[in-house]
């Protein structure tokens, strides 16, 4: 027997259905290797986790905001006097950038 999977979902529901989730899953996690809209697991259980690893909201700022800090377009790495900064983090200003983009 088949299953009908039905017509694809429109992209302007679909935002609103996942409106309850933390944006920066959009991106799929640099830490656990979770999928883009999976939620971030622990990796040593497998325990779901409710909120992102703060390397999955890093990239996904990166990836979605400019930064008014170094003046970097989005999926550029922060940088500070021509140097990235260290273990690919970005300015506080570009967290700000990106959650008033997804707003």
């Amino acid at each position: 027997m088949t299953r009908h999977q039905g017509a694809p979902m429109p992209e302007s529901i679909r935002h609103f259905v996942r409106a309850g989730q933390h944006p920066a899953r959009s991106v799929p996690c640099p830490h656990c290797g979770a999928h883009a809209h999976r939620p971030c697991r622990v990796m040593s259980n497998g325990r779901v986790l409710t909120q992102p690893h703060p390397a999955r909201v890093t990239a996904w700022a990166q990836a979605s905001a400019c930064c008014p800090e170094c003046q970097v377009e989005p999926t550029t790495p922060c940088h500070f006097a021509g140097r990235a900064l260290p273990d690919g983090r970005v300015h506080a200003r570009r967290y700000q950038e990106a959650e008033e983009t997804a707003a």
